[in-house]
């Protein structure tokens, strides 16, 4: 006896309704030509556009520079600069190194030119209050560390870049300087950044004043300079 087999309806998109449910239970089958052409050309057009939100995380595509220089420069008369350049300077950090300088001991130098009025480096440290600044600055003496690598910020807080600290720690002290420190807030904390205060050649070492206060124990300025002050406070 055979048993006509029941004939295979079409579900309203076109593709194949399977009667038992399942596809991988009814076996292999041949699909029409103009349905196999249906599907390719729905798998190949979302295949060619993607997601609206991988459009936009993407940063790859072709493109993306461009239109962060644009959003940068759109922005550039409503936001601050100076965080502007704080961004730039955290992807696109200056070339330095710190070797022996003629001022005092270690210093930092150039690698690269760098234009006048841009971010150099931050400085970088612990975030610390004034009494545990006094504290520490006796417990570095009773060390035998010479040197203390203490930047006031403000009243209140002072950053410690002795133990843990970045290049900037070296930069020395001039009274002629090509740098500048300047404190910025970035994201309600406050930063010291490094700028240009001139246009710096390659090899030249970075300076800044580190504008002691005037105390009665004399600091010698070993800078060098035509205007030297003979003292750091």
């Amino acid at each position: 006896t055979s048993f006509s087999t029941p004939k295979k309806k079409k579900r309203d998109d076109g593709m194949r309704e399977h009667v038992t449910g399942c596809a991988r239970s009814e076996g292999y089958y041949k699909i029409d030509k103009k349905d196999k052409l249906k599907y390719l050309n729905n798998s190949r057009a979302f295949a060619e556009e993607p997601p609206a939100d991988t459009q936009v995380r993407n940063p790859r595509r072709p493109g993306r520079r461009s239109e962060q220089r644009r959003l940068l420069s759109s922005f550039t008369g409503s936001c601050d600069s100076d965080l502007l350049k704080f961004n730039q300077l955290k992807f696109r950090k200056k070339k330095l190194k710190f070797c022996k300088s003629h001022i005092h001991d270690w210093g930092l130098f150039a690698m690269e030119p760098i234009a006048a009025d841009e971010m150099v480096i931050e400085y970088v440290g612990q975030n610390i209050r004034q009494v545990i600044a006094d504290m520490r600055e006796k417990r570095y003496e009773d060390e035998g560390i010479g040197s203390s690598y203490m930047f006031r910020v403000d009243h209140d807080t002072i950053i410690d870049a002795t133990k843990c600290g970045n290049f900037a720690r070296f930069i020395n002290h001039s009274c002629n300087p090509n740098c500048y420190a300047k404190v910025i807030t970035v994201e309600s904390q406050k930063k010291i950044v490094i700028y240009s205060k001139q246009h710096i050649n390659v090899n030249e070492e970075i300076t800044y004043d580190y504008k002691f206060p005037i105390e009665d124990v004399k600091i010698p300025c070993l800078c060098g300079s035509e205007n030297c002050r003979g003292t750091l406070n």
